[in-house]
């Protein structure tokens, strides 16, 4: 019996050490949470500041005039009765409508270099949607070149036709 006694004292002594454990692990558990809610909600503010400063950003566009432009002759199909025309209509994005005024002093530069580029084109160049994807990117990239520091973030083609 005084085994049996021993043996109830040793097992009621580790169930206060269990239910500290368990009462500390509680506590550490509603803290981090708590501060994890308070971080969450009332946390900086800088990061609505950044938000609401990309919002005020107003996407603009810029109509380029129509372009009429002949292309270089095609070697590999020559054109029976003359060459190869090709109109364009293009207009440019860009992502703040304050550097529209900036990119629309630079369009007879900008009409200069895509008349330049697409003077040498030929039809074949042209064939399929992989070819003005193509196209699309080399008129970007120019137009880039030519607005720096500004930026152009793409050109959207209105009208392509090729005769």
């Amino acid at each position: 019996m005084a085994e049996e006694e021993k043996s109830a004292a040793a097992e009621g002594g580790g169930k206060p050490k269990s239910k500290m454990l368990i009462v500390i692990i509680a506590a550490i558990v509603l803290i981090g949470g708590g501060v994890g809610g308070y971080i969450f909600l009332l946390g900086p503010k800088k990061d609505k500041a950044e938000h609401a400063e990309v919002e005020k950003k107003v996407t603009a566009f810029l109509d380029i005039k129509d372009m009429m432009i002949g292309m270089s002759p095609d070697t590999a199909q020559p054109t029976i009765g003359g060459a190869h025309m090709m109109k364009l209509h293009v207009a440019l994005e860009i992502a703040d409508a304050k550097e529209l005024p900036a990119v629309q002093s630079l369009q007879p530069r900008i009409e200069d270099i895509f008349q330049v580029y697409l003077r040498e084109m030929r039809p074949v160049d042209l064939q399929g949607s992989a070819a003005i994807l193509r196209l699309k990117e080399e008129l970007l990239h120019r137009v880039n070149l030519a607005v720096q520091p500004k930026k152009v973030e793409a050109v959207l083609i209105k009208e392509l036709l090729i005769q």
